[in-house]
């Protein structure tokens, strides 16, 4: 589900609600194969402003992908592989129009990009000061680029870098 809008809005507290509807759902339909269902990305840190859409990972067992993907085609999900970022499996969906816009992923436990989501989310909600600026960086990247979602990830790019290397986590 390809955003191509951008919108970025001050923090709304209503997105943990959206995030535990979501999850709701989804763990009726991966009973006994999620370890755990993480709220990733900027609607998860309180106080940050962000496009309103939910981020969800799906933590499996390495050997629990198949079933996990199976049992989310079940439930109205459409596998779309990794999209080029390995170490997660992408999702888009049709008729959930009674949850918020998400974007779901399923990573084993042991992904490196499951460990770089929660990295950044951690390290976000524990600097106040590092998720002001980024918001910061947000707002004016969509007031530039409103319709260009390629640019404004470009634009977003600089200070994502910085704070992968002030977390000490390797991006490549």
């Amino acid at each position: 589900m390809r955003t191509t809008k951008v919108q970025v809005l001050p923090y709304d507290p209503i997105w943990k609600e959206h995030f535990e509807q979501i999850k709701e759902e989804l763990l009726v339909a991966l009973q006994e194969v999620a370890l755990s269902i993480e709220h990733v990305g900027s609607t998860a840190i309180e106080g940050l402003a962000a496009k309103p859409i939910i981020d969800l990972d799906v933590v499996v067992e390495p050997n629990d992908i198949v079933r996990a993907i199976q049992r989310l085609e079940q439930v109205g999900y459409v596998h779309e592989g990794n999209l080029g970022i390995e170490g997660r499996e992408a999702f888009s969906y049709t008729g959930k129009n009674h949850l918020q816009v998400h974007h779901l992923y399923v990573c084993p436990k042991d992904s490196k990009e499951l460990k770089r989501h929660l990295a950044f989310r951690d390290y976000l909600r524990a600097h106040a000061d590092v998720r002001d600026a980024y918001g910061a960086v947000k707002l004016e990247g969509a007031r530039q680029y409103p319709n260009d979602i390629d640019r404004y990830i470009a634009y977003k790019q600089g200070i994502i870098t910085s704070i992968y290397a002030q977390i000490g986590v390797d991006t490549k």
